[in-house]
């Protein structure tokens, strides 16, 4: 079976199969899929065809070689009109969007444009004047959205690959409710030039795929800065890596967790929290109100204003082209005033402080993507209430600047989706591809909506051997302020060691608070507890760079006699520090001076 991404590529490269096979396959299994509402539009066969003979003579290298892509109807793809599912808006564009041609120099044949919520506004997938795409898992089921076409026709088999767009939930929930991966990356990460605003300062493209590998495949290829995007990050972006030695999992506190009286879906996440420790991640108890209410921020504050300023124009010269439950929710942003907005502001900085105290104990935290499902006649009948409903664990995501991996989680006895979501400060999408890769192996569940087997887990290229080790004494360390930096560069934790007797750690003055450790006379100090991390090359490279003075990386040496590189402080900035080496480590400082 070549269906995922990975085995398209390497049929092709093999010369079992040709892209323009595969291409002309998937157009015959949209044909006999017969939902005319997955596709808002479709590409010619046979230009599409001809793109794919053309690859022929170029690189078979090309990381995306031939395969199909499906890009939902709210990003621009040169040919085809852009709707956002709103006939009255249609455009169309002079060029591609960004990712999209990226997509394309790395051998990608963008095939069609996807159904969503009109506007990129909301979570079922039911609000789009171009029909309901129908649920390939179960058929009652909404598709979920907004990208819902994008979502079922990866689940379905019609492409391996197809892009969405995430704001508040739409690359996560219909992954779930498809039994398929999504992808949603760090704010920035993607360029978002050419790409229908939603929320501008919250959006990002996703990515929908049948394994997390086929995903990080395709989100290599679009990654990057883009002077074309204000809001394009510098982002560093690192490689997958083992299943770390020490995962710290945040799980809610007890009680926390909303359901709404579901309790095959609570019983669920109760058993992918027990397969997460099985797997051996450490579990870290944290408290998940301040998430609600950075969530309830979104659509109760001032950032429906940004879905409003998109939509104005059209709000005034047409209502009635606007499906009335968009309307309804965009045209409540005119409403707001600037000293709402502020307030709104000050409380979401307060909120994500909160949020960056909880990850310093914790790696990731794993959540269900959604607390139920609902009906197609139930979201009908209700549709503003249950949208927010599934909105529960999403909402807050972007708010708050994390990345997130929505991943199969089980099967419900009623033949539903159930899927679990892992969440990071944002910088570790590599890290939580890692850890998700292994977890979605080990649920054996076949992937989409075919009951296919999942492929087998391809191990992670080995270490070449070359990366360097780094000693890291304070905010680096496993669950402290700057390991994350650690993880954006694809850090590898080795071992916990201490130095020989010969430092002494002094608490500096800095934000964030962290240690300067001084090498002084053999014998003349102490022994400091540290970690010791593996970077490779480039990666040291880049890390050494942004160290900031008065520390400095220079030359460890360890209790055992080896010498590594590792973080010292300029002697001039000891003055007036006080001295904490009889705590033998930053880390026994911090706790003592936080019970203090």
């Amino acid at each position: 079976m070549t269906e995922t991404v990975a085995e398209i590529v390497a049929a092709h490269r093999a010369g079992t199969m040709t892209p323009a096979q595969t291409v002309a396959r998937s157009y015959q299994r949209i044909r006999d899929h017969g939902d005319p509402a997955v596709f808002i539009s479709l590409r010619e066969e046979n230009e599409a065809l001809a793109e794919a003979e053309a690859l022929a003579g170029k690189d078979a290298r090309l990381p995306l070689y031939g395969v199909p892509v499906a890009v939902k109807d709210n990003i621009d793809v040169l040919g085809m009109p852009t709707t956002a599912a709103c006939p009255a808006f249609s455009y169309m564009p002079t060029h591609d969007a960004t990712a999209v041609a990226r997509l394309r120099e790395a051998g990608a044949i963008i095939i069609g444009k996807t159904n969503l919520d009109q506007f990129a506004t909301g979570l079922v997938g039911v609000r789009s004047p171009y029909g309901i795409p129908r649920n390939p898992v179960r058929d009652d089921l909404v598709p979920g959205g907004s990208s819902s076409g994008s979502a079922v026709a990866v689940s379905a088999g019609l492409v391996p690959l197809a892009l969405g767009t995430d704001t508040a939930g739409s690359g996560r929930v219909p992954a779930m409710l498809n039994n398929i991966v999504g992808l949603k990356p760090s704010l920035g990460l993607i360029s978002t030039a050419g790409v229908v605003p939603a929320c501008r300062t919250l959006d990002c493209i996703s990515v929908f795929s049948l394994t997390v590998d086929d995903a990080m495949t395709a989100l290599k290829v679009m990654a990057g800065p883009d002077g074309a995007d204000p809001f394009s990050r510098e982002r560093p972006f690192g490689e997958m890596m083992d299943f770390p030695a020490k995962l710290r999992l945040g799980i809610p506190r007890k009680g926390q967790l909303i359901f709404f009286g579901d309790r095959q879906s609570e019983q669920l996440y109760a058993e992918a929290v027990e397969r997460w420790a099985a797997l051996g991640a450490t579990l870290v108890e944290f408290d998940l109100e301040p998430f609600y209410e950075t969530a309830r921020l979104l659509y109760e504050g001032p950032w429906v204003a940004e879905r409003y300023l998109v939509i104005r124009n059209l709000l005034a010269s047409s209502p009635d082209s606007i499906h009335p439950v968009t309307r309804e929710i965009t045209a409540a942003g005119a409403r707001l005033t600037a000293a709402e907005t502020f307030a709104a502001l000050y409380r979401l900085q307060s909120l994500r402080k909160i949020a960056g105290r909880a990850f310093a104990s914790m790696d990731a935290i794993a959540l269900p993507t959604a607390p139920t499902v609902y009906s197609t006649a139930q979201v009908l009948a209700n549709p503003i209430e249950l949208n927010s409903r599934l909105g529960t664990y999403t909402n807050f995501v972007n708010l708050l600047d994390l990345c997130g991996l929505a991943l199969p989680s089980a099967m419900r006895p009623d033949g539903a989706p159930f899927g679990i979501t892992l969440l990071a400060p944002a910088g570790r999408d590599a890290l939580l591809a890692s850890i998700g890769r292994v977890f979605h192996a080990d649920t054996e569940l076949p992937i989409g909506a075919k009951s296919l087997p999942q492929p087998p887990l391809v191990p992670l290229s080995p270490s070449s051997g070359e990366d360097i080790p780094v000693a890291v004494v304070g905010a680096h360390l496993s669950g402290m302020a700057l390991n994350g930096e650690l993880h954006a560069l694809s850090g590898r934790l080795l071992e916990e060691t201490t130095t020989a007797p010969d430092y002494k750690l002094y608490a500096l003055g800095t934000t964030p608070a962290k240690p300067g450790m001084l090498r002084v006379v053999a014998g003349g100090g102490a022994s400091i507890k540290l970690e010791l991390w593996a970077l490779s090359p480039a990666s040291f490279g880049k890390f050494v760079a942004a160290i900031p003075p008065p520390l400095s990386i220079g030359t460890v040496r360890l209790a055992d006699g080896r010498e590594v590189k590792g973080f010292l402080v300029e002697p001039a900035a000891i003055d007036g520090a006080r001295d904490i080496s009889a705590f033998g480590g930053w880390r026994a400082f911090v706790a003592e001076t936080a019970t203090a």
